[in-house]
Parts: structure tokens; C-alpha cells; sequence
């Protein structure tokens, strides 16, 4: 509760007073020129960054890796270019900062870090219908959730197609 509060009280307080000490200082048309430039500048800086980011995951992707990194990186892009697009000095810096490949790199780690990642497998399951709606449900209301302890109907197996193909079927004639 309190990271909304300040990204939805505070920031836009303390933006509108940074714009309006900036606006005293150089004029109203001159920080209004500086908000338009950052905000051009950032959407191209977005974009090649962004680029460079999406060509670094397919690369990782067709070497058979999982681009975990750079999937933070791009999240992190995208922060970067929202904060840039939105009005003020504040925000325009803390969004270069998300589109600086240093910084970015570094806050990409830092997430990856706080990550949690799970790597059981519960393997697959075919679940019989027995009257049930495909979420599991019975009728009429009665409420029982997924059962995963081997002890409703839950049926493990392994599926393989013996139809006869086209080419088999010409083969045999």
C-alpha cells in the first residue's frame, strides 16, 4: 500500500513542483521544449535498446537457453519507456536510468536475485469426467478443488496414436 501512495500521491506532487521550479528558472515554452525532447529521445533510445534486447533473447532462445535475462531487461525497457513518456523531470530520469544499458543490466540482476523459481513437475494428468464441468466442478454447486493427492480421479498415462496413415495405407495395398 504505501508504493502506491507514492507512485500515486507523492510522485505526481513532487513532479508538478520540480516542473514548476524548472518552468520559474528557464520559461514556460523552454521546459515544455525540454519535456518534449527527453520524451523523444527516450522513445528512440527505447527502441534500439529495445532491439538489442529482443535480438540478445532470440539468440539465447535458438542456442536452446531460457532468456531469463534479458526477458527482466525488457521488462525493465518497458518501465523505462512508460516513465519517459509520462510528463516530468523525475520520472524522465529515473526512465533513463531503467534505459541505460549499465543500470539496466545491474537492475535485471538484482530481479533475477528476488526471483523464485520452481522447478517441480507435477507431470501429466487426465482428469475423468464423471458428471464434473471442465473446471472441476460437480453439479449443482458442490465445491471440491483440484485433487492432487492421488486420492480422487485422477488417471496418469501415456498416449500413443496407432491410426494408419495415408502413406501406410497405400504401402499395404
Amino acid at each position: 500500500m504505501p508504493i502506491l501512495f507514492f507512485i500515486f500521491i507523492i510522485m505526481p506532487i513532487a513532479e508538478m513542483a520540480v516542473l514548476i521550479q524548472v518552468g520559474s528558472k528557464i520559461g514556460v515554452f523552454n521546459t515544455i521544449g525540454f519535456v518534449l525532447l527527453t520524451a523523444v529521445a527516450g522513445a528512440w533510445l527505447l527502441r534500439q535498446q529495445g532491439l538489442a534486447t529482443l535480438l540478445k533473447a532470440n539468440q539465447r532462445l535458438n542456442s536452446g537457453e531460457l532468456p531469463a535475462k534479458e526477458v527482466a531487461e525488457g521488462l525493465i525497457l518497458a518501465v523505462g519507456g512508460v516513465l519517459l513518456l509520462t510528463p516530468g523531470f523525475i520520472t524522465d530520469a529515473i526512465g533513463f536510468l531503467c534505459l541505460v544499458p549499465f543500470t539496466r543490466h545491474w537492475l535485471a540482476a538484482q530481479a533475477l536475485k528476488r526471483m523464485v523459481v520452481s522447478g517441480r513437475s507435477e507431470g501429466f494428468y487426465f482428469r475423468a469426467g464423471g458428471g464434473r464441468d471442465p473446471f472441476g466442478e460437480a453439479p449443482f454447486g458442490e465445491q471440491r478443488p483440484f485433487d492432487r493427492d492421488g486420492n480422487g480421479d485422477i488417471i496418469e498415462g501415456e498416449y500413443r496414436d496407432e491410426t494408419e496413415t495415408r502413406h501406410d495405407r497405400l504401402d499395404k495395398k
